[in-house]
């Protein structure tokens, strides 16, 4: 029997599969909402790290999300732009990059899912034990927080990569435009079962103690809102509560939609530039929706534009 494996270093990306006409306005596109997640995700760790009266919990775990958003995009759309202008038959990428940006691009997914959920703890502590709330969000608990929710993507995508770079490889063409576990495992001949396996458990384990420990939380802040039926309270709750939520029902759909599309063969396409815009759409909204709805943050913010313009008047004077 003839041996297939070869274990080749360098791959073939299929890339995104646009028209000569729309080549450009594709291109333009992705480069401009990649400058502006930068640019909004670093100016607002810049804002948070520069105000002393953002120095809280919840502002310091959000940075761990703005960054994450950062290291997200950075991953995927800048080698996506260099493809866009290459031709598909110079599409290629070491084994070794591509196990690199599979493993980054997971380590952004999970970790989405992981930093959301700090959030929400921080969020019940708020309103539930408002008393208790500055002995319990301590500075080492937003630390443990912080580490933990990088450590445990990093360990679990950690394993569900190696379960892959063990296989003997035989193909060498990634249908995807960028690489992620499935299209790396795909590209062996060896049975893959254990992949498979792992990657399910691992998603419904994600999924269940995500949305589990989310929709706690807030049946938990609700019970007490009923409870107290303090307008104050209400009023505190639904402002930081409603951009938390907001941001991880965004983050879910956009998720969801992937998976729907993985089980449609036929719209491939469509599933593999959802893939794309799960990344940068959330990370564009993630900003805007916490600059909109925290008061504390638009009043830092409109200080900076203010002491820039007075610095302005007196450098430039009528």
């Amino acid at each position: 029997m003839e041996n297939l494996t070869y274990n080749s270093i360098v791959l073939q990306l299929e890339g995104l599969k646009v028209s000569e006409e729309s080549l450009y306005p594709v291109f333009l596109f992705f480069l401009i909402f990649y400058i502006i997640v930068m640019v909004m995700n670093c100016g607002m760790v810049i804002l948070i790290a520069g105000q002393k009266s953002l120095h809280e919990p919840m502002y310091l775990l959000f940075c761990n999300l703005t960054f994450n958003d950062m290291f997200g995009n950075s991953i995927t759309v800048p080698r996506l732009l260099l493809d866009l202008l290459r031709l598909p038959s110079e599409r290629t990428i070491s084994y070794a990059e591509c196990a690199v940006q599979a493993f980054s691009t997971h380590t952004y997914a999970t970790t989405s899912h992981t930093i959301l959920m700090t959030m929400a703890f921080d969020r019940y502590v708020a309103i539930c034990n408002p008393l208790r709330y500055t002995t319990i969000m301590s500075n080492k608990m937003v630390i443990t927080l912080s580490a933990s929710a990088w450590g445990v993507a990093l360990f679990f995508v950690a394993i569900l990569l190696g379960l892959t770079l063990r296989l003997n490889r035989c193909r060498t063409f990634v249908s995807n435009p960028y690489c992620d576990n499935a299209s790396m495992f795909k590209l062996s001949c060896e049975d893959v079962s254990v992949n498979n396996l792992y990657g399910l458990i691992f998603t419904v384990l994600l999924m269940v103690s995500s949305m589990g420990s989310v929709a706690l939380t807030y049946i938990k802040i609700t019970a007490v809102c009923l409870t107290t039926k303090s307008k104050t309270l209400n009023s505190r709750a639904i402002k930081t509560c409603s951009t938390h939520l907001t941001v991880y029902l965004i983050m879910l759909l956009s998720g969801f939609a992937i998976v729907i599309l993985h089980r449609f063969p036929a719209y491939s396409d469509y599933r593999k530039l959802a893939a794309l815009l799960f990344q940068i759409i959330p990370s564009t909204l993630n900003p805007v929706i916490y600059g909109l709805q925290c008061t504390e943050l638009r009043h830092a913010l409109m200080q900076i534009l203010c002491i820039k313009k007075i610095n302005q008047r007196k450098m430039f004077p009528n």
